[in-house]
């Protein structure tokens, strides 16, 4: 009976490991159609990535152009009080 019984948990185990073993040429088809769909979606996303990144960057310098300007600006109007003030005194004087 030992034997019997040995016979048969090796042909229960012979046939699990063989049935959960294999994978058919479709599966790994199957995969590495996947596989390949994942790596093409993730070169588009860091091409969108880069896409961003120049995008934030000429925001970055036109904003830095216009504080250029709006520093030159305030400047030029400082300047242009002090002007007016100094021949507002002078009418006063007079």
């Amino acid at each position: 009976m030992d034997k019997k019984r040995l016979v048969s948990m090796l042909t229960l185990v012979g046939a699990c490991a063989g049935l959960s073993a294999c994978a058919t040429t479709g599966d790994f088809d199957a995969l590495k159609s996947r596989v390949d769909t994942l790596e093409s979606n993730a070169s588009t996303a860091q091409s969108d990535a880069a896409a961003a990144r120049a995008t934030a960057n000429d925001a970055v310098n036109i904003a830095n152009q216009a504080m250029d300007k709006a520093n030159e600006a305030n400047a030029r109007s400082i300047d242009t009080e002090t002007k007016i003030d100094r021949m507002f005194k002078r009418a006063m004087h007079k």
